[in-house]
């Protein structure tokens, strides 16, 4: 049985970490300047004028990698991702729209978070940097980098996100109810994860720097 969850682990990690370019979709050319009224008038309310949240169930988009808020953006509007709220907001958006808000937005800097329970985070720590061999979750860190930044173009920046969010997104994965991952590698891992592993991590994530 160890040796069975072992394999599980390693072709997780493997899957997990191989970068499809060919199903995701490059940002052609964008400006960023372009996108700065769309951003004060559509984006700010709930992402902040330059991306870093003031709503903890929504996430900070400041510094997040250009390529990933193009794709998630497209997929709000291809209904591949599915949220009432971001469909309409990107529903009158064009292409064009869609790659300079991208730009922009991964040009902000972001703000350092701090976790609230630091039990909690020593806890989702381990996780995210060894993961779990007992249930076959991967190390969070594998993916989304030892320091959160992210592998582009498929695996986002995390470091320092809403525990909120974070929490709430595994739990989507885990439900099937988010399902725009390639290759179905984070509802895979989510799967394997208790409510307790991700509320963990998830706090972990917030304070990460």
């Amino acid at each position: 049985m160890i040796h069975l969850r072992a394999s599980i682990l390693i072709l997780l990690m493997s899957t997990a970490c191989v970068l499809v370019h060919a199903a995701e979709q490059p940002v052609p050319p964008a400006d960023p300047a372009k996108a700065q009224p769309i951003a004060a008038s559509v984006c700010a309310a709930c992402h902040g004028a330059d991306g870093n949240s003031p709503i903890p169930t929504n996430p900070n988009i400041a510094g997040q990698d250009a390529h990933y808020l193009y794709k998630q953006l497209t997929d709000y509007k291809n209904g591949r991702r599915k949220n009432p709220i971001m469909s309409g907001m990107v529903a009158n958006l064009s292409d064009g729209d869609m790659r300079n808000l991208a730009a922009y937005f991964s040009q902000q800097k972001a703000k350092a978070g701090a976790a609230k329970d630091r039990d909690l985070a020593v806890a989702g720590q381990r996780v995210y940097r060894g993961g779990d061999s007992t249930t076959g979750v991967p190390a969070c860190s594998s993916c989304h980098a030892p320091d959160g930044v992210g592998i582009p173009i498929q695996f986002p920046r995390l470091s320092g996100q809403h525990g909120e969010y974070t929490l709430a997104q595994l739990q989507l994965f885990r439900s099937g109810e988010r399902a725009n991952d390639p290759n179905s590698v984070m509802r895979t891992i989510a799967q394997r994860m208790s409510d307790k592993a991700m509320a963990a991590v998830a706090e972990y994530i917030s304070g990460l720097k």
